[in-house]
């Protein structure tokens, strides 16, 4: 929107419309679910918001509807990364930064975040992906950065990346 964001506090960020989804999602072993949704909301004081935005991400990730109690270091993996990212969500964020959002997950597992993200980004919140797996990267975006060594290599819309040779043999394995 215009405006730097690197000297401000993390707080004036969020404030700003902007949540992370971090990189192994960073999350706490002890704490629950609804612990974690709850903490993503610090910014509300509004029980109705708060409860609104939780069933949201149920509707999102259905499996936390039977697990809102539960430890969230008892989870698998995939389960973890839906907590973080609908912790994420519970600020109600512009655009939402995800950091390799299929870390070590399993593919079925995936196909569930990618699909999530493509609901997120229909919703109306703008989706920054930083992301190894090719294949999910260009299956979600609208718009693709290729980065090698610390530059931009290639950009271009994700559709177009996909469907390059030079991208398919390097990136793709095909």
């Amino acid at each position: 929107m215009g405006q730097r964001i690197d000297s401000q506090k993390p707080m004036q960020i969020v404030a700003a419309g902007i949540a992370h989804c971090p990189e192994e999602r960073k999350i706490w072993p002890h704490m629950t679910v609804l612990e974690h949704l709850r903490l993503g909301a610090s910014r509300t004081s509004d029980k109705r918001s708060v409860s609104a935005q939780i069933e949201k991400i149920q509707m999102l990730f259905p499996i936390l509807r039977e697990r809102m109690i539960q430890r969230v270091g008892t989870m698998s993996g995939g389960q973890q990364q839906m907590v973080a990212i609908g912790r994420a969500l519970m600020s109600i964020p512009k655009l939402l930064l995800l950091d390799e959002p299929s870390l070590g997950l399993a593919p079925k597992v995936i196909a569930e975040v990618a699909e999530a993200i493509r609901e997120i980004n229909r919703s109306g919140t703008a989706v920054l992906i930083v992301e190894q797996n090719a294949f999910l990267a260009l299956g979600v975006s609208h718009r693709a950065y290729v980065i090698e060594n610390g530059s931009i290599v290639k950009a271009a819309a994700a559709e177009s990346l996909r469907d390059d040779p030079a991208i398919r043999t390097a990136y793709l394995g095909l």
